[in-house]
């Protein structure tokens, strides 16, 4: 009688929630999972993000929730979503000849919001859920140094917070001593700069594109009123659109809001070299803002002290090396946050990988491990084929949103199409047709299919609204001939107009 295969190792490599979420998937498949996290423990509201600012605020949609909840823990979707704010559209802020207005555009005809979640809500819900799993431990404070993909070893540096490594305890080089680690794979959920996806590029062939874009971010926030409560509307993403730039505010559930600046390196350092400038910038520019919701000293003190920071865009191609690697998250395709796709991208990375471990069959029962590690291969490869395009996709679709959000979004011609699509959804279902928007944010259609969706849609409303226009100017123009002295050019024009308006 055979033995039993021997459980698999898995190393992750980051603790945020997509190295959690993965951690949870694997650990339920019986899995002995490690997870190594350079930061300390990230419950503890000391420990200093990577990026040094407090960038709490995320937006959980659809594809991040189907995840979550696909990692088979009985409430841990429901007590996520109790933590969050429901955002039902955009806020678009303005100013026309000398008052301010507010105007709501609707993310879905059919009501559906997407969420503002803390992020530290988010981690501690799945760090907590992965302490009570028997299989799993978590390592803090350990960077990882090295990896060998092949004979599947990594080493970790163990740091201590907060104490100062001494002579007699530091190895070759004046290094903290090493710590080496077997895996049967590693799982690197590690962010854009990761280490994990650093080493896997000394096996792998990968094709690796980085890309700052001319602009950088700031963060700021608008209180809670006076009396505690929101001053502007929770259930609002907020936009004050600039066309170069953009300042926008999501809902928190302290009744503040976290907001960030958007604006080119240039327009950045005029402000660093005339602070005395700011709030002119903000009354030109972002009208409402300052002294309404940001008071003058605030603002400047916020702009002074918080990090001004650069947008990164990351693609790569493959997403794994042999059986023993793969990269989910930031790690595979940092992109950028202009779609509120980075965490509901990464947390889909793990519901397609392990769909793909489970379909290849790497968690059947009693399989020899020869068998075992072809099968992951064989997934890994799938996930790779699946998960590249797709990736490529989101990360184009967030650099176009940056355009619409500053600037679209007070478009006609934006709203003209929103307009006819949103009818069609709603009076015409059984047409399929849907705002590239919902496709994205209220669905688990892949990425790349949204694309090539949204573009036959453009195609058949370019022919449509083609059609439209010749039919009105060809019935205008017969009642013209039928009756020419009762319909002058002028008189023609404003028909046309009333015409094409009545259809739409």
């Amino acid at each position: 009688m055979s033995s039993p295969t021997p459980r698999q190792k898995v190393v992750i490599v980051g603790a945020g929630p997509v190295g959690a979420l993965a951690a949870l998937y694997a650990a339920s498949r019986g899995d002995e999972v490690e997870v190594y996290e350079l930061r300390g423990d990230l419950r503890d509201p000391t420990t200093v993000p990577l990026n040094f600012t407090k960038s709490i605020n995320l937006a959980l949609s659809e594809r991040g929730i189907t995840a979550i909840r696909q990692s088979e823990r009985s409430g841990l979707i429901q007590n996520v979503l109790q933590g969050t704010i429901p955002m039902y559209g955009r806020m678009i802020h303005g100013r026309d000849r000398g008052q301010l207005w507010e105007a709501a555009q609707a993310y879905d005809v059919h009501g559906r919001a997407i969420n503002a979640v803390d992020r530290s809500t988010l981690n501690n819900a799945l760090l907590d859920e992965l302490e009570r799993e028997p299989n799993v431990k978590l390592f803090f404070n350990h960077k990882l140094t090295g990896a060998d993909f092949r004979t599947k070893k990594a080493w970790f540096e163990r740091r201590i917070p907060g104490e100062t490594p001494q002579p007699d305890n530091l190895g070759v080089a004046g290094r903290v001593p090493e710590i080496e680690v077997s895996f049967d794979f590693l799982l690197g959920a590690d962010g854009a700069h990761s280490a994990a996806r650093f080493h896997m590029m000394k096996f792998a062939r990968v094709d690796y594109q980085q890309e700052y874009i001319d602009t950088l971010w700031c963060e700021f926030r608008i209180p809670p009123s006076e009396k505690g409560d929101f001053r502007i509307s929770p259930n609002h993403l907020h936009i004050w659109p600039g066309r170069q730039f953009m300042f926008i505010a999501l809902p928190s559930a302290d009744k503040s809001f976290t907001c960030t600046l958007f604006a080119p390196s240039i327009h950045y350092n005029a402000l660093e070299n005339a602070p005395q400038e700011l709030q002119a910038f903000f009354d030109k520019y972002f009208p409402g803002v300052c002294p309404e919701l940001i008071t003058p000293e605030a603002l400047s003190e916020q702009f002074n002290l918080n990090p001004h920071l650069p947008l990164i865009s990351i693609k790569c191609k493959p997403h794994h090396f042999s059986s023993s690697v793969a990269i989910l998250g930031d790690s595979a395709h940092a992109v950028l946050p202009f779609y509120g796709q980075g965490l509901n991208a990464g947390l889909e990375d793990v519901r397609v990988l392990f769909e793909h471990l489970d379909k290849h069959g790497v968690y059947d029962k009693d399989i020899a491990v020869y068998d075992r590690n072809e099968r992951r291969l064989a997934a890994f490869q799938a996930y790779t084929d699946h998960r590249c395009e797709d990736t490529y996709a989101i990360n184009d679709l967030s650099r176009e949103n940056y355009l619409e959000m500053r600037w679209g979004v007070k478009s006609p011609l934006y709203r003209l199409r929103k307009s006819i699509e949103e009818s069609l959804d709603r009076h015409f279902p059984s047409l399929g047709w849907k705002t590239q928007y919902a496709r994205v944010s209220f669905s688990n259609q892949r990425y790349s299919e949204v694309i090539r969706a949204v573009a036959r849609q453009g195609e058949l409303l370019g022919i449509g609204l083609a059609v439209t226009v010749i039919a009105s100017v060809g019935a205008i123009s017969l009642l013209m001939w039928r009756q020419p002295r009762s319909l002058s050019p002028t008189r023609f024009f404003r028909a046309s107009l009333r015409y094409l308006s009545s259809l739409w």
